[in-house]
């Protein structure tokens, strides 16, 4: 059978980067982990082709050589999956569909023929067996949480990866924690389940030998999970593996804010590679945390944990949230306040949202408060229930919080706040690349020449050029995405 595999578009939103990309001559930030992973589990036989439209069009041509179209998404894809659905209709090919889209929604999308949901070692091969026999059923689905050691290796062979910043990399599902409003719970449990270390590392053995070198993210849940393991097995053997390759990637990761209490497990993640992790901050107000059961979080100050992460040789990127019930007028300050202290430079500020099947969206049906299915997209000025607060305060002052943090000045401060306290971890770092000296060029000429901010951008070049080549590094790194979080946000040339 010829397979062809779709990963619909995204918006143009924070975590798209699109406006970082062009410095670099990248297409997209990150490759369809999900269906590159699915098309290694299925039958030897059959041809594989992939479409990631944020690469590539997708045309009539493509869908026509194929016998099933693939698709998998996330909630603020599925406007372009109608697309490609109601495409593949008009030209009466078979659709499957999977992934943490459908596994929550599959109910909102019509013309599709087969729905693969769940975690795709339990419920795919039940498909692909019954597919062979012409008896396929419409819907597959499973709770059952599988081991992931039996997952494949990724079929990197499929992509072409010069089109893209970074490649991923998972090595568990599942978070301990219960926030409310999130729903990594949901789609993979509470339960941290792991990859082995050979395992890990064969993955990273085929990246290597498919040619990548640079960002590697690892993509999981939370890292930092099963901490015993991460210690004793898992941290070790990157940092000898990186050792022997010669430092061909530079990783960053998810975690809770919690990994600031183990100076070994900080230490063992610098040494392995790792120099950006992003955390769920959320809100330094305490009666929003406790509302959200954000526990991980409380009681403790949060600017103090991020510095030391930060004074250990990482970038902390944090999300927040605006719109809990116990938020006020002040919040607004309040994260601004917190933003501008902690250093945290990519800040990324969003409306509280009840994605389907979260306790939040449980909580807020009963209070019958619930307006409509959240976008997936919560920087988007746009709410899916009613909040306590005015709704056009809230809106207006969520508003002013993006406006405020990306300015140039601000923004610029920020990085001056980091700087001041990050000490880059002195591992030795891998081979300077092109698309580095494409990013340098690329950020002299759209900011410092073209852009407003370019004032407070050649202060700050010329400092770290002078101070330090790692700190000059990140600098320019941080200056491109300031431009795509401004363009983002206030929607203007900067």
């Amino acid at each position: 059978m010829n397979i062809l595999l779709v990963y619909p578009q995204y918006p143009d939103t924070f975590w798209s980067f699109k406006h970082a990309l062009k410095f670099v001559s990248k297409k997209a930030a990150f490759p369809p982990l999900g269906l590159l992973t699915v098309a290694a589990m299925l039958p030897g036989k059959w041809e594989r082709k992939l479409i990631d439209m944020n690469i590539s069009r997708l045309t009539d041509n493509d869908i026509e050589w194929a016998d099933l179209v693939l698709i998998s998404a996330m909630e603020v894809q599925k406007d372009s999956v109608r697309k490609v659905v109601d495409q593949c209709n008009r030209l009466g090919v078979t659709i499957v569909a999977g992934g943490p889209l459908f596994t929550t929604s599959y109910m909102e999308f019509e013309g599709i023929d087969h729905f693969v949901l769940g975690e795709a070692e339990i419920t795919l091969q039940p498909f692909l067996d019954d597919l062979e026999q012409d008896k396929a059923k419409h819907i597959y689905y499973s709770e059952e949480r599988p081991d992931i050691t039996s997952t494949p290796v990724p079929m990197w062979s499929l992509l072409d990866m010069k089109h893209y910043s970074s490649m991923n990399l998972q090595y568990s599902r599942g978070c301990p924690y219960d926030c409310e409003f999130c729903d990594i719970v949901v789609l993979n449990g509470h339960t941290p389940r792991t990859k082995s270390r050979d395992q890990l590392i064969a993955e990273m053995d085929s990246l290597y030998e498919h040619g990548w070198r640079g960002s590697l993210f690892i993509v999981d849940d939370n890292f930092i999970g099963n901490k015993k393991k991460l210690k004793a097995e898992i941290l070790p053997a990157l940092i000898k593996w990186r050792k022997t390759k010669k430092y061909p990637f530079v990783l960053y990761t998810e975690v809770s804010i919690n990994l600031a209490d183990d100076d070994e497990l900080i230490r063992l993640m610098v040494k392995a590679g790792f120099d950006v992790v992003f955390i769920g901050i959320e809100t330094p107000n305490e009666d929003s945390l406790v509302e959200c059961t954000k526990a991980q979080n409380q009681n403790r100050d949060l600017v103090a944990s991020v510095k030391k992460l930060q004074e250990f040789g990482l970038e902390v990127q944090g999300g927040f949230i605006i719109g809990f019930d116990n938020d006020t007028e002040s919040i607004f300050q309040t994260q601004i306040d917190f933003i501008q202290k902690s250093g945290i430079v990519t800040a990324m500020v969003g409306l509280l949202n009840a994605p389907l099947g979260t306790k939040l969206y449980k909580r807020l049906q009963k209070e019958n408060r619930l307006l409509e299915v959240f976008s997936g997209n919560n920087t988007d000025s746009t709410l899916n229930f009613i909040p306590i607060m005015n709704t056009e305060t809230l809106i207006n002052g969520y508003r002013q919080v993006i406006n405020h943090i990306y300015s140039p000045k601000q923004y610029y401060e920020r990085i001056k706040t980091f700087m001041k306290v990050y000490k880059p971890p002195r591992t030795q770092a891998g081979k300077i690349q092109l698309h580095h000296i494409k990013a340098i060029f690329g950020s002299i000429w759209h900011i410092g020449i073209r852009g407003e901010g370019r004032r407070h951008y050649w202060k700050l070049f010329i400092s770290y050029l002078v101070q330090s080549p790692a700190k000059f590094g990140r600098f320019i790194v941080l200056s491109i995405y300031g431009y795509h979080f401004y363009k983002v946000a206030i929607t203007e040339t900067w």
